[in-house]
Parts: structure tokens; C-alpha cells; sequence
């Protein structure tokens, strides 16, 4: 099955946390604080593997999740940091932020890319002592690793796209002047997926075509099949429009060239600006009236115009060279380039780090703030300075100064997390 759209979602590895401990040896005096630092969570990568030519094993796994970095140690060992996550996918896939739209990366490149990256590891006891503070009996836990729903989109890295309605002989054409094989047969929609061909022009010249499903009337707005796989022609450096000229179908070439042009134009303006070849195919079964006919049209439209028969390789040699030589003039297959975090995004991020709700039963007040989580974990409640930096905490993230603007007083009970404490100015 070919699968070209999946979503899926990402997590990098939260970082592991740092480690509260004292230094405890014979004949040393006043070891002091030694808890080591935690390692850094696993990245999330893409990278594009040749191997792979659809994206259907997505539609099985839907998370992906980087492993966390381990806890710090004594004797200030600092946490091992985890390994990252490679996630393998079809060159040319592209990949956006699910909930923006936003083009995270283009995978089209050797290059590896990361989407997602771990979290730094919190920070031991050992470096907080001051002093005044000899001993700190509390550690920061690591920063939790990104996360995102990501859509992937793959968009087939192809030198020429070859567009048509039903049955003009797009296949058969691939078929004769690459090795690609599709399925041929004399009805329409024979060809369910785009088929790559490698087209070897010389010994040191080559390019790739793709075959594209054939469009009908309405494909821009999901009529047909080809609606489904116009966006692997977006890549295309060059199109090669196939007509049928013998008419056999019952349809007129030029109305069908209007018609694909204008669900082109539809469905991307800068696919409507792509360079176009017309190939009058089927020319075996045609007079010569219909092929002046339909050459006098293109010409006038200014483009290169070339009478042909897939069937029996008539002219398809003239037409590859042609492709070649304008492949030569054009630029390098597109690119999609990262675009930047919107400022939507930037607010959704910090809000999501510090972001907590309150809810008043009687005099207790229940704090739910899922990210104070770690970092009770690293608070020792019968220590003072733990207490002082857990304050702190509570007093930057705004948490106290919504309690206070909701009218708390002294002697209240707030409850975090399942943790409470009476509240005192």
C-alpha cells in the first residue's frame, strides 16, 4: 500500500535529575555535597533512507518516544546521557507542526535532522552550596524534552512529472524509456500510485521521472485520483503534459490540455508556473490533421511540442534528449525550507512550562501544575534551604500570587499535588 500523509508524535527524553547526596568517607571531615548532575534525554532524529518508499508504517505506530537520561550519583557522577531516537523515512518527506502547519524540516538530504531535542539533565546538590548554605539538601530535576504531533507529507524528489488525464499513455511511456514497470491496461486509472523511473540519457547523464495517476476534471478540489498525488509533482523541475492526439477516447487534446492546466493552476500557482513539454502520444492512431491542429495550438502557447508513440518507441528518443537539454537550464530540484517558530508557538511553549490551574474547596486550595512534579521530587520538606528554593519556585511561577489575588489567608490549606501545607504570609 502506498501512504504518502501520516501524523504521528514525537517526545525526546526528558533529562535524568540531579542527585542529592553528601560525601561520607573515613578520616575526611566535612565531606560536604557531592550529588552529581543528570544526563541529557535522547534527541528525536529523522533521516532519509533510500529503502523506504512510503510512509505506511506510520499508520501503525503513532508515538515516538526518546528515552530519558539517567538520574545523577554520588561522588558527583554526573548521569549517563541516553541515546537518540533515529526514525527513518522516505527521502523528500516533509514534515510540519501538526497543530501550526508550520515546515519543521525537508527531508531530502543526507543530513540528519533533529525535531525534537532532549532535555537538559538537572543539576546535583554539589553546586548549590554556598557559604551560607553548606548544606543544600535539595536538586534541580531535568528539563523535560520536546514534544510535538507532527504531520509528515511526502512529496516524491522527481526531475520531470508526467501529467495527463486517464489512459493517454503515461505508463507505457515510463516504461519505454526507463526500467520502471507499471501496470499497463486499456482502462482508466490503471495507475493507483506514482511509479520513479531513472532515465539514462548517456553514460554520465540521467534523470528521474514519475509518473503521476491521471487527473480528471475537478482533481484540485479531490475529484478522481490524481487529486491524491498532485503533490508529488510540486518537486518537478520540468512537466511533461502526455495528450492523447488520436482522440480514441472521445475527448479533444486541446480541451484536455486546457484542463489539466487549469487544475494545475488550482492547485499551486507555482505548479502552473513549472516549465511544460507536450508530448502528442498515440500519434500511430492519429491523421495528420490532428496533429497540425494540435501542434499549431502549443506553439502558439510558445512550448516545445513533440509527436510520439509510447507503443512502438517512435519519437520518444527525440523527446527524452529534449527533456535533458532543459533539465540543464533549470534550477535543482525545490526545497522546503524550515520556516520559523511563529510567536503563537513561542507563548504556547512558555505557558505550557509554568502553566497551572486552582481550584478552591472550603479554606483548601488545589494546585494542579503537572510540571512541579520533578522538582518535589528533588525537595527535601524538613529541610529549610529546600523549603526556601521550593518557595521561590512557587512565588516565580505566579502560583502565590494567584492564590493571594484569590483571597487566600493565613492558616489555609494548600494542597499540591497531594502534598499540603498551611499557607503563611
Amino acid at each position: 500500500m502506498f501512504v504518502d500523509k501520516a501524523k504521528i508524535k514525537i517526545k525526546a527524553g526528558n533529562g535524568g535529575d540531579g542527585a542529592i547526596s553528601f560525601h561520607r568517607e573515613k578520616y575526611v571531615a566535612a565531606g560536604g555535597p557531592d550529588g552529581g548532575n543528570g544526563g541529557k534525554g535522547g534527541d528525536v532524529i529523522f533521516v532519509a533512507d533510500d529503502n523506504f518508499s512510503s510512509l505506511i508504517d506510520f499508520r501503525y505506530k503513532r508515538k515516538y518516544v526518546a528515552e530519558n537520561g539517567q538520574n545523577g550519583g554520588a561522588k558527583r557522577c554526573t548521569g549517563k546521557s541516553a541515546p537518540d531516537l533515529i526514525i527513518k523515512v522516505p527521502r523528500g518527506t516533509i514534515i510540519r507542526n501538526a497543530d501550526t502547519g508550520r515546515i519543521m524540516a525537508d527531508i531530502s538530504t543526507d543530513e540528519p535532522q533533529v525535531l525534537a531535542r532532549g532535555g537538559n539533565g538537572g543539576r546535583g546538590n554539589c553546586n548549590f552550596a554556598t557559604s551560607t548554605r553548606q548544606i543544600p539538601r535539595f536538586a534541580k530535576p531535568g528539563y523535560p524534552g520536546e514534544e510535538f504531533d507532527i504531520s509528515l507529507e511526502l512529496k516524491l524528489i522527481a526531475d520531470v512529472g508526467l501529467v495527463g488525464f486517464p489512459n493517454v499513455g503515461k505508463s507505457t511511456l515510463i516504461s519505454a524509456v526507463s526500467a520502471a514497470k507499471p501496470k499497463i491496461a486499456n482502462y482508466h486509472f490503471t495507475t493507483l500510485t506514482p511509479v520513479l523511473g531513472v532515465v539514462k540519457v548517456n553514460e554520465e547523464k540521467s534523470f528521474v521521472m514519475a509518473d503521476i495517476p491521471g487527473l480528471i476534471e475537478g482533481a484540485s478540489d479531490g475529484v478522481g485520483l490524481g487529486h491524491e498525488f498532485l503533490r508529488h509533482v510540486e518537486r518537478c523541475r520540468l512537466i511533461v503534459h502526455v495528450l492523447d492526439v488520436s482522440g480514441t477516447e472521445g475527448r479533444d487534446p486541446i480541451e484536455d490540455f486546457d484542463i489539466i492546466n487549469a487544475e494545475l493552476q488550482n492547485f499551486s500557482e507555482d505548479l502552473a508556473k513549472c516549465p511544460q513539454i507536450v508530448a502528442a502520444n498515440k500519434c500511430d492512431m492519429a491523421d495528420e490533421e490532428q496533429i497540425n491542429r494540435l501542434k499549431n495550438f502549443i506553439e502558439e502557447k510558445g512550448m516545445k511540442f513533440f509527436v510520439i508513440s509510447a507503443a512502438t518507441t517512435h519519437g520518444t528518443k527525440e523527446l527524452i534528449n529534449a527533456v535533458a537539454g532543459e533539465l540543464e537550464k533549470l534550477p535543482p530540484v525545490r526545497e522546503y525550507k524550515p520556516e520559523p517558530i511563529t510567536q503563537e508557538e513561542i507563548e504556547e511553549k512558555a505557558l505550557s512550562n509554568t502553566k497551572f490551574e486552582i481550584e478552591k474547596e472550603g479554606n483548601i486550595y488545589f494546585v494542579d501544575a503537572k510540571w512541579l512534579d520533578p522538582i518535589m521530587r528533588t525537595i527535601n520538606m524538613d529541610d529549610y534551604s529546600s523549603l526556601q528554593y521550593f518557595q521561590q519556585v512557587l512565588r516565580k511561577s505566579g502560583i502565590i500570587d494567584k492564590l493571594e489575588s484569590m483571597g487566600i489567608n493565613e492558616g489555609d490549606t494548600v494542597n499540591i499535588m497531594g502534598f499540603e501545607f498551611d499557607y503563611v504570609r
